[in-house]
This record gives structure tokens, C-alpha cells and sequence, in this order.
């Protein structure tokens, strides 16, 4: 794992909009280093972020009427070029947005192709968060549907993005999340199944964003082979201060 680091950006909470600025300018820093020959910084956002709806590219147009009716619950609404359909972000669920670019982390068999390499790092993020959840003694799965289930009940969502092989967009864990605002969407598209959180599973103590941040961390250093670097507070503010 020596020499290949991930520096980790803590943004504490944030709208959607700020956050995925953020992303876009990681993704165009390392897009400007590969077309200069310079080695790429990659980096793992971790956000919580304010109430909010976001589709994926394979949503079908949601109407005027229905982007209103959600908004007037509280929550903003936007459409993303993530993978994946409608979904809700909002305190009490931890958001990961890993800027990486694969050729530092897919194997060689995959990097050759852009869609294996995409196959094999969403299989690894699912693996990633199955193992970090196997320490509150939950048993997580897979499914035909991206993410990571509970049962019949998914408590992390997925939608990536990938723009020559360099990742955007990520995972969304619901720690605490208050599940009623997933009352009023068929999340992630899929009827008739539900959606959980690690305090709901656990049962008997609350499992928050904050307990669960670090240990992220670490099963992300573990699955994807790397060490991690926790960016100060003066290199943030410089980052939020550029965009």
C-alpha cells in the first residue's frame, strides 16, 4: 500500500450543489495532471448532506408537478449524471464521493477496458461497505440492483460516475437517517422493496455518522489497498475558497 495515497476531504454537512462542485473540480485537477503527464492526487469526500432528492441518468423526466410535491417537503431536488435512479441524501446518512482515477487502483485485466474497470470498482465499493457493516453483526448483500442490501431492505445506495476511467459521485450509508423521507419515492426505482439504516438494524443504540466516518476510512484503505491522508483545514479552505 506504500505510495499510493488517498487524501480523505471531510466536509462535514453541505447542500448537494456545493459537494458536487467540489467533485467536479477534484475530477478536472486530475483530468488536467493525466493530459500533463503529472502523477494524479486522489481523493475520498465524506459529506452529510442537507435534504435532498437526485436522479440518476436513467431517471425518466420527473414533472414539474412531482419535482414541487418533493420540494415542498423540505428538500431541494436535482437532476445528476450519476448512474442509478431517484434517491434521498440527508443528515443522518454518510455520503462517500471517491475522486480516484482507476488506473492507479482496477487491475490490469480491467483497466483495459473502461466498462470492466467500472464493473470491478462498484463490485469492490459494494465489498467495502458489506464488510464495514459485518461489524455491527449485519449480514449485507448484493442483489441484481447496485448497492448494498439487508434482507429485502437496501441501507446503501449507489450511483458512479466515470469520465476516462476517473470516478465521481459514490455511496450513500444511512446511518441514522430519519427513513420517512424515502415514504414519498420508489427509491432507487425498485417497487416493493425497502430501505433500512444501521441504527434500525442494530436495534438497541444509535449509530451515527460520525462513529461510522472513520471506520469508513479505514475499510477504504483496506479494500482499495491504499493509505490515507486526512486534508487539514487550512488545504480545505484553500479548496472551497478556489471554487
Amino acid at each position: 500500500m506504500v505510495g499510493r495515497v488517498v487524501s480523505v476531504l471531510k466536509l462535514g454537512s453541505m447542500n448537494y450543489m456545493k459537494a458536487l462542485e467540489v467533485q467536479n473540480s477534484l475530477v478536472s485537477k486530475i483530468q488536467a495532471s493525466l493530459s500533463s503527464g503529472q502523477a494524479p492526487s486522489n481523493t475520498l469526500v465524506l459529506v452529510e448532506h442537507t435534504p435532498v432528492y437526485t436522479t440518476g441518468m436513467r431517471t425518466k423526466d420527473y414533472s414539474k408537478e412531482e419535482e414541487t410535491k418533493l420540494k415542498d417537503l423540505g428538500a431541494d431536488f436535482v437532476r445528476t449524471n450519476r448512474g442509478g435512479l431517484i434517491t434521498f441524501h440527508g443528515p443522518g446518512q454518510l455520503v462517500a464521493y471517491p475522486i480516484l482515477n482507476l488506473r492507479d487502483f482496477a487491475p490490469e485485466s480491467s483497466r483495459r477496458k473502461a466498462l470492466l474497470g467500472m464493473k470491478w470498482y462498484v463490485h469492490s465499493l459494494e465489498q467495502m461497505v458489506i464488510d464495514l457493516i459485518s461489524k455491527w453483526g449485519l449480514k449485507g448483500i448484493r442483489s441484481p440492483h447496485t448497492g448494498v442490501w439487508v434482507g429485502n431492505s437496501k441501507i446503501c445506495a449507489m450511483g458512479v460516475h466515470s469520465s476516462n476511467l476517473v470516478t465521481s459521485h459514490g455511496l450513500a450509508l444511512n446511518c441514522d437517517t430519519d427513513l420517512a423521507w424515502f415514504n414519498h419515492i420508489v427509491p432507487c426505482g425498485i417497487e416493493g422493496a425497502g430501505v433500512t439504516s444501521l441504527t434500525e438494524q442494530v436495534g438497541n443504540c444509535n449509530v451515527g455518522v460520525d462513529e461510522v466516518e472513520e471506520m469508513l476510512v479505514k475499510q477504504f484503505s483496506e479494500t482499495f489497498r491504499c493509505e490515507t491522508d486526512t486534508v487539514e483545514s487550512s488545504v480545505k479552505n484553500n479548496i472551497m475558497q478556489s471554487l
